[in-house]
């Protein structure tokens, strides 16, 4: 059985290699190479691994269980309450309106009120896994699209509690009979008692994370052994979802619950560091087993009843959240993308379906065929929002927005600066401050009216495509500064600018290191990483509160830059051999602090003796 479980495993993981590289390079996303790979590898098409890979499904959902946790941790009480509005508001009515379509939708198809209403709640449910993941793969979070959705799944996943609270209560009494005994503690208690333990269960982790947890890190923290809190923190969550389980709840609601409850623990920082490589592993793990899940043999025998399912499923709840949109005044472009992305069944479908199985309120051949829809939606969904990224958005989206006066550039600027952001809107004002205009696209139409109003002149638009480069005056311009958020995208503008406007010198905004690398690759060598001058800045202030002088101190951050980027420019081309990288940056690093001391000559009086140069002196030069 371990062998068995073991040759899934490894299966799993070598098509997740294969696939995922492969459909990143297409401009897929990974979480349309996971799905790939899981149909690949399923029962149904190459039959690598059978039917038991549902062990690997089971075990694939602590993926989902970890990124709820985390996102709870994220989800600090204050942020909630500012974000009420959006939550209540977005959240609640499309779950209203959605359950009332499919609900009425049921009733059409013959289905008893109890049956057409549990499958009403269970199918207007979306993925907070696919959507989070390639929201935030896409640099998409801070844009009013990805605000919406996050608000929209944040009160999905909160409406999971009352919706498995409400269940049995449409059971009819099938809870006590229902032939599946043994499946949880309170299978055999009547609707009311189970609904008055379910909500029992929420007050128990809430305490729990308030007065257990927090203590417990505290002891496993002084112990120094950062192994030991990653146990602690895999155990934490592993006990919250056992609990739940045993009372029937979602365990990933209790993980979300235990997040929240953690969000403003000083070991909050600590606990996401150790769970994202877990999360991000069975996140993928996830994807696949839901992909292998698919079975072919069912949707064969029932291809116009799961068909017809899809196309009125997805269809009403697309045009139910576009309308929320359209009240919300999202935009047309963050409105599809809005729409298009929250159109598919979620992953707590499975959760609900399921225990609508176990409640008889759904004969097992109709579970079956509405698992398929869930996860056929969740296949589809990727191939949508592509979709709208190469087709719609660039072609119907923005001939919307041709009505605002911001797609007709009427300026023509030496400096042009794409994505004006944070960091964009930092340079510009310090350019404007200093008398010199720029042109300034954005591709966040929401953003673009909030800067309006601000006074800035800013014009809509996707800076990659040639077209809106030249009306931006990019043949007459000098200098193009990319300080757009997604690196993608950035390397994207660069390939676009090189091809076609070779004499402009771009100016390109780097998350860290290794971003920096790979558009040094490209050719570029004008490259500013976000967070090195902040982090000089700081290290100059320590120098300063240290009684080193102030001219003294800036003089030494001004070399540590000078030889931090040229270190940068010689580390790049060995950056794929990791023992040849490591041994350059080890020499680049010692020889580095040894100049800076040699040119900044800091005296430090009667500290000398805590800058001791020597021994430095002699590594750098046995180098």
């Amino acid at each position: 059985m371990s062998g068995g479980f073991l040759l899934q495993a490894v299966v799993y993981l070598g098509a997740a290699v294969l696939c995922v590289p492969v459909a990143k390079r297409m401009g897929m996303g990974s979480v349309l190479g996971y799905l790939i790979a899981g149909i690949l590898i399923g029962p149904f098409v190459m039959g690598f691994i059978g039917t038991e890979g549902e062990d690997i499904l089971h075990f694939a959902e602590f993926g989902v269980v970890m990124m709820l946790f985390l996102i709870g941790l994220e989800l600090e009480p204050k942020q909630f309450w500012r974000m009420r509005r959006s939550i209540v508001g977005m959240g609640a009515s499309q779950m209203v309106v959605t359950t009332a379509l499919l609900f009425a939708g049921g009733l059409v198809m013959g289905f008893e009120w109890q049956a057409a209403l549990a499958g009403g709640m269970a199918l207007s449910m979306s993925s907070t896994a696919i959507v989070l993941q390639t929201v935030k793969e896409k640099g998409l979070m801070n844009t009013s699209a990805g605000q919406s959705s996050f608000s929209v799944l944040l009160f999905q996943d909160i409406a999971v509690i009352p919706m498995l609270a409400a269940l049995p209560l449409l059971a009819s009494g099938a809870t006590a009979d229902n032939g599946h005994g043994g499946a949880h503690l309170l299978e055999n208690l009547p609707g009311w008692a189970h609904a008055l333990a379910v909500f029992g269960a929420v007050l128990v982790i809430i305490a729990a994370g308030k007065f257990v947890i927090g203590p417990l890190l505290h002891i496993v923290a002084r112990t120094r052994l950062r192994e030991l809190f990653s146990a602690s923190a895999l155990l934490i969550v592993m006990s919250i979802s056992y609990l739940m389980e045993l009372v029937g709840l979602s365990h990933a609601l209790g993980a979300f619950l235990a997040g929240v409850v953690l969000a403003n623990s000083e070991y909050k920082h600590a606990l996401e560091s150790d769970l994202e490589p877990f999360k991000g592993l069975l996140l993928g793990l996830f994807f696949i087993a839901v992909g292998a899940s698919i079975d072919f043999s069912l949707i064969a025998a029932n291809p116009g009843t799961i068909a017809m399912l899809v196309l009125i499923i997805m269809p009403i709840k697309a045009l139910v959240l576009f309308g929320i949109g359209k009240v919300f005044k999202l935009d047309l472009d963050q409105n599809m993308l809005f729409a298009l992305g929250l159109s598919q069944v979620g992953e707590f479908a499975f959760v609900l379906l399921s225990f609508i199985g176990q409640l008889s309120i759904f004969s097992s051949e109709w579970i079956s065929q509405l698992m398929a829809v869930v996860a056929i939606s969740m296949t589809i969904t990727p191939l949508l929002l592509l979709v709208n990224d190469k087709f719609i958005r660039p072609n119907f989206g923005v001939k919307e927005e041709e009505e605002l006066p911001a797609d007709v550039i009427d300026q023509k600027c030496p400096v042009i600066i794409a994505g004006f952001a944070h960091f964009g809107s930092t340079v510009g004002r310090l350019l404007r401050a200093n008398g010199v205009e720029a042109t300034i696209l954005d591709f966040d139409s929401d953003r673009v009216a909030f800067l309006r109003k601000m006074g800035f002149k800013v014009f809509y638009g996707d800076a990659t495509r040639v077209d809106l480069l030249e009306s931006a005056g990019a043949s007459e311009a000098k200098i193009l500064i990319s300080g757009i958020d997604s690196p993608e995208t950035n390397r994207e503008l660069v390939k676009t600018v090189r091809a076609h406007f070779p004499h402009l010198k771009v100016m390109v905004r780097a998350k860290n290191r290794w971003d920096a690398y790979e558009l040094i690759e490209m050719g570029e060598n004008h490259i500013y990483r976000e967070s090195l001058d902040t982090a000089i800045r700081l290290g100059v202030d320590v120098l300063k509160q240290l009684g080193i002088r102030a001219h003294t101190a800036q003089r030494a951050g001004h070399l540590f830059r000078k030889h931090d980027e040229e270190a940068m420019q010689k580390l790049a081309p060995e950056r794929h051999n990791k023992q040849e990288y490591i041994l350059r940056s080890r020499q680049q690093i010692e020889w580095q602090e040894e100049l800076i001391r040699e040119d900044s000559q800091i005296d430090l009086g009667e500290n000398d003796h805590a800058w001791d140069t020597e021994p430095m002196r002699e590594i750098a030069y046995k180098r």
